[in-house]
Parts: C-alpha cells; sequence; structure tokens
C-alpha cells in the first residue's frame, strides 16, 4: 500500500520553509505558494489534503494513475486525495501558484462548496484545465489576491479564501470540455454563478463610507449581469445551494462586522454605506442574522 503524505510531510519538502497554520478561523486548512516553493520532481503519493496548481510557465509531465499528461502551456492540475501523482518538469522555468486545502475548510461555515460536484476533482474525469492567455490573466489576478489575502488582517479573510477558491474552480469549468447539451448547461449555469460571486466580492472591502457599495439587490445584481432575474435564482441556486439574497445577506454581514470591529464609523455611516435607506433597517437585518444589534456587537468586541 502507498504511502499517504500529509500536510506536515508536504510542508517538510518545501523548499523555502513554510510554517504550518491552521485556519484562523478554527475549520480546516488553507494555504498558498509561488510554484517555486515546489521541488521540481514529486514523489509518487496520494495526499491527505486537495492542492489546485496554476502552471503559468513552464513545461513538465504529470504521471497520473496510469497515465502521463503532458503539460505543454498554462494549464490548472486539480488534485484529488484518492488519486497518486507525481510531477516531473521537463524546464528549467517554473512560474504559477498552487494552494492546498482540507475538505473541511471549503465545507464549514455553511458553504456548501463540495469537491465531488465538480468532474475536476473526481476520479476517472480529466484533472487538467488548459487556458487560453485572457484566462490566464484572470486566473493569476485571482491566486495574487489570495496570496495577498493570506497576508492581511481582514478577520473574515478565510471565508473570502473560499469565495476566491470557489472562483477559481469556477474560472476552470468555463473551459472544462463540454461532453454533451446537458454538460453544456451546466457549464453555462457555473459560467453565471461565477459572475455572480465574483460581482459580489468586488463589492468589498468598503474602506470609505463616501464610497459605498453599488450592488445591493439580486435585481441590481441580474441587471449588471444582463439576465433575468429569476435566471439568477435559480442557476445560482441549482450551483451553489444557496439562492442569491442568502449569498448577499451572508456577505453584508461579514462586512458590517468588520466595520464594527475596526472602523470608528457611526451605525448610521455604517448602514448607508451598506445601502440601507435608514440605519433602522439595518439594525433589524443585523439583529435578525446575528442575534444582537450592531451596538451590543461593537460593544461586545471592542
Amino acid at each position: 500500500m502507498q504511502d499517504i503524505d500529509s500536510l506536515s510531510d508536504f510542508y517538510n519538502k518545501l523548499i523555502q520553509r513554510v510554517e504550518i497554520k491552521s485556519d484562523g478561523d478554527g475549520l480546516g486548512h488553507f494555504n498558498i505558494f509561488p510554484r517555486h516553493y515546489c521541488s521540481s520532481t514529486s514523489s509518487f503519493h496520494r495526499r491527505d489534503f486537495f492542492k489546485i496548481s496554476f502552471i503559468s510557465e513552464g513545461t513538465g509531465i504529470i504521471h497520473y494513475i496510469d497515465e502521463n499528461i503532458i503539460i505543454d502551456r498554462p494549464a490548472l492540475f486539480f488534485s484529488n486525495p484518492l488519486i497518486p501523482h507525481w510531477w516531473e518538469a521537463t524546464s528549467v522555468e517554473q512560474l504559477g501558484w498552487f494552494c492546498v486545502f482540507t475538505k473541511e475548510f471549503i465545507q464549514s461555515e455553511g458553504h456548501s462548496f463540495s469537491v465531488n460536484d465538480y468532474p475536476m476533482f473526481r476520479m476517472g474525469e480529466n484533472p487538467v484545465v488548459f487556458l487560453d492567455n485572457s484566462t490566464v490573466e484572470d486566473v493569476s489576478y485571482i491566486f495574487r489576491k489570495m496570496a495577498m489575502e493570506m497576508e492581511s488582517d481582514y478577520i473574515f479573510k478565510y471565508s473570502k479564501l473560499r469565495n476566491y477558491l470557489q472562483l477559481i474552480v469556477h474560472e476552470a469549468l468555463n473551459h472544462y470540455p463540454a461532453i454533451d447539451s446537458h454538460n453544456k448547461q451546466i457549464n453555462a449555469a457555473h459560467r453565471i454563478s461565477y459572475r455572480f460571486l465574483e460581482l459580489l466580492e468586488k463589492q468589498f472591502p468598503i474602506e470609505n463610507s463616501d464610497y459605498p457599495m453599488k450592488l445591493r439587490t439580486v435585481h441590481d445584481f441580474a441587471s449588471s449581469l444582463s439576465i433575468h432575474e429569476n435566471h439568477l435564482n435559480s442557476v445560482v441556486k441549482e450551483i451553489t445551494g444557496k439562492n442569491p439574497s442568502q449569498h448577499i445577506a451572508s456577505r453584508i454581514i461579514q462586512e458590517a462586522k468588520s466595520l464594527l470591529k475596526y472602523t470608528d464609523w457611526s451605525i448610521s455611516n455604517i448602514a448607508y454605506s451598506l445601502l440601507f435607506e435608514y440605519p433602522s433597517h439595518f439594525t433589524s437585518f443585523f439583529k435578525k442574522n446575528v442575534g444582537m444589534t450592531p451596538k451590543i456587537y461593537r460593544d461586545k468586541n471592542i
């Protein structure tokens, strides 16, 4: 029976020493590294964690189960803990990023992200997605944002990282080969969900009360995406397990908590920056979702 590499084993094999840090919210593990932190070759093992590798430059061969996958252009590789593989570099230059995460990380905090829902992670499916130039830029941007977020002090950064992780998966699905018309419909739904989540994430963080979030309702997001509100509701619910209103409310609550805890803005300014017409509406919304008023939350967390 093949050995299984643990996270500790993985960290010990990195060229540049990195301390293992648990997820700040206590649920699972996530981290991101430049590819040059890894050796140009790796052993043929299973792992007890998931890994997404973004190969932006460089070539190599992924020795995967009973086949060799040649990487001769930019690609994303999705590693499943159950499937042994190893990487053999065939060029000196190896650029890009990779992130590692556990199942507990992506299934925590009510997130409905399940790797079993996506073909790249499943046994018997293609684990590699090749990328065109435009997508390389988009994926590079998301990985850079993840790297910056890992270094931030933002209290909800791990929730944000989970969202970025989903954006990477949806970007890959956008380029995943469609086998039939049903898969094309699924991919279209994933694209819409990805664009919605991306738009939602772009509303935050709010750094100045004079520049509030611009999109607040499902209608706002549907109009921005040029689709009908009912269609947006349907596909986002199908793909993520939550409707757009739930995603929006959850993200607004996260931002509200951060603003209450880390700024001295008045509750009225916070309410207006989150596009509540009246502070009393914000107070009612916050109390319904958190179980206490904004003032009490602030007093307890200062």
